[in-house]
């Protein structure tokens, strides 16, 4: 791509292959963080984010910004994710679609869950949800069509297993309703999603106490991590493994506690 770029093209076609690059770059970006690599993911932002802006295409310079949000969120950095969410929603307040201003919602909310603001948190939530009611009435980019009622179920999830950790009784019941309507919605050829999406129930389970669930959910956790080799699927697999210690384990659930360890070590 950098080697076309580099020749004479026409206006149009040059635009186009920025456009392209953009979205290989970013593709490249998320691959790097999922696999552990932070500053190289920042550097493939980088280029992402400047192709975008050569392409002239704002709204996929706006999805390059939320993947860096996104990113921040993952390495504990909640504010600077607010403000690349803030500068994208701004960049497209008038032309983006309603797949991609509710996905920037949800990027919103995620940092807002991250920071601890609960009320900008389900108020950000709502949005999404309001927004994305008109999705199947215009068109938008191929890239931002995975953003349907199954992702907004599987994201908002996440955010509701947050506040789970610190107060399980008053949202646990709710995040694994929400996780189990992204798992029915999406099944399992979305690999990664689906593999955090059985984590995320088999750790609900362990906070609700309900003994009976967590070897069943826990079972389809690890069967599901071990279709994928995404890097954030095994670090929330192992977040989900002290759950699986102690005494009174029941048998099930020690059987599954060994394919947990024996999946982290490959």
């Amino acid at each position: 791509m950098t080697a076309a770029l580099e020749e004479h093209q026409k206006g149009s076609i040059e635009k186009r292959l920025y456009g392209v690059m953009a979205q290989l770059a970013g593709s490249a970006a998320t691959m790097a963080w999922d696999s552990g690599h932070q500053r190289r993911a920042q550097d493939y932002y980088r280029v992402a984010l400047r192709s975008a802006h050569a392409a002239g295409d704002t709204h996929l310079g706006a999805n390059v910004l939320a993947g860096m949000a996104r990113q921040m969120l993952y390495v504990n950095q909640p504010q600077d994710a607010l403000e690349l969410v803030r500068l994208a929603q701004e960049g497209v307040r008038t032309t983006a679609g309603p797949r991609l201003r509710a996905m920037l919602h949800t990027r919103e909310a995620w940092a807002y869950a991250a920071m601890g603001r609960h009320a900008a948190l389900q108020r950000a939530t709502r949005q999404a949800e309001e927004t994305l009611t008109s999705a199947a009435t215009e068109e938008e980019p191929y890239w931002i069509g995975y953003f349907d009622g199954a992702e907004l179920a599987g994201v908002t999830s996440g955010r509701l297993l947050d506040l789970a950790r610190t107060d399980p009784h008053q949202h646990a019941p709710t995040a694994a309703a929400a996780i189990r309507t992204a798992l029915d919605q999406r099944g399992p050829e979305a690999s990664r999603s689906h593999a955090l999406d059985w984590i995320g129930l088999a750790e609900c389970s362990f906070l609700l106490g309900d003994v009976a669930g967590t070897a069943e959910t826990t079972r389809h956790a690890v069967s599901a991590a071990a279709l994928t080799q995404s890097g954030r699927v095994r670090q929330q697999l192992a977040q989900l493994y002290p759950y699986t210690v102690g005494r009174d384990i029941p048998g099930l659930l020690r059987e599954a506690r060994d394919h947990i360890r024996d999946l982290l070590a490959t």
